[in-house]
């Protein structure tokens, strides 16, 4: 199972970063015009995003690397939570594009999502 890279300080990210959990939830509604709601899976999803800046060549060798690895969005990989430290063995990037731009010299740029699934 891939792993998210670690920064050259053993970081995952850089701040300010966000956490965000949220519960999928489907609501039906009746002819009557009444609605029922539940919830749509067993638990809360978490979706981080991750800054990251002043990366150095080989930081941004190791971003372009996973992405590629990864697919994109298609590959899944273990994330640790840096808030709490625990691990989640099923998740995957928001996106199939990833943008990372050089800064000045030896020193670049990209912002992540990385989306928990369900599994």
């Amino acid at each position: 199972m891939a792993t998210f890279p670690k920064l050259k300080s053993a970081a995952a990210l850089q701040y300010p970063a966000e956490r965000r959990v949220r519960h999928q939830n489907q609501a039906l509604r009746f002819v009557d015009g009444t609605e029922q709601r539940y919830r749509d899976g067993r638990g809360a999803l978490h979706r981080w995003e991750i800054p990251l800046s002043q990366l150095d060549e080989s930081e941004m060798a190791a971003v372009e690397k996973f992405f590629e690895a990864n697919q994109g969005a298609a590959g899944s990989f273990e994330f640790t939570d840096p808030w709490d430290g625990k691990v989640y063995p099923n998740c995957s990037l928001e996106s199939d594009v990833v943008e990372l731009s050089a800064t000045g010299e030896m020193s670049g740029a990209t912002r992540l999502t990385v989306v928990e699934n369900r599994g």
